[in-house]
């Protein structure tokens, strides 16, 4: 990818974002502006969600422990409660797609990044000292924990919904 490529596809997906946190149904956003073009189908672009959930999920995580709580699986709780405040649709995107994905890889690819995310909340939960079955067994409990006590903030309405309409109107009346 050129320069070029890699800063249109941040555009896009920062788009993709705004749109799912807006509209909050676990939809894949396929209809978005740019999407087709940058994002070769619907397991590359939820993979680009995954990762950047992961990743949000990682530095909430970091910035957590660096206050050096005593509580350590409770800071971790509050890390994915505050990235999931922060990424209300990527996390209901991501849901719905463990449960329900539309291919065979889809689920594969989304069974590991949920293994992966589980074993890391163990870890960094000081609840497990390796990768593996009981860690990502203790990650999930973690991670059910997190929802049991989390409640997903209101839905934000478009802060771009006005002005595009007036500009719509303004293209009719104008030809």
């Amino acid at each position: 990818m050129t320069g070029k490529e890699v800063h249109l596809r941040g555009d896009v997906l920062r788009t993709v974002i705004r749109t799912v946190d807006r509209r909050r149904d676990g939809r894949l956003p396929m209809d978005v502006e740019g999407v087709s073009e940058t994002f070769r189908d619907e397991l590359t672009l939820i993979a680009a969600l995954q990762l950047k959930w992961f990743t949000r999920l990682t530095g909430q995580i970091e910035q957590q422990l660096a206050s050096e709580p005593l509580d350590l699986e409770e800071a971790v709780i509050a890390a994915w409660q505050a990235t999931a405040g922060a990424l209300p649709g990527v996390r209901a995107v991501l849901d719905r797609h463990v449960t329900e994905p539309s291919t065979p890889e889809m689920g594969a690819v989304l069974a590991k990044a949920v293994t992966r995310e589980r074993h890391m909340l163990a870890l960094m939960a000081g609840r497990a000292s390796a990768p593996g079955e009981a860690a990502a067994r203790v990650g999930a409990d973690i991670e059910a924990r997190a929802r049991a006590s989390y409640e997903a903030p209101a839905p934000r309405p478009s802060r771009h919904a006005g002005p595009r309409l007036v500009r719509r109107l303004k293209a009719v009346l104008a030809a």
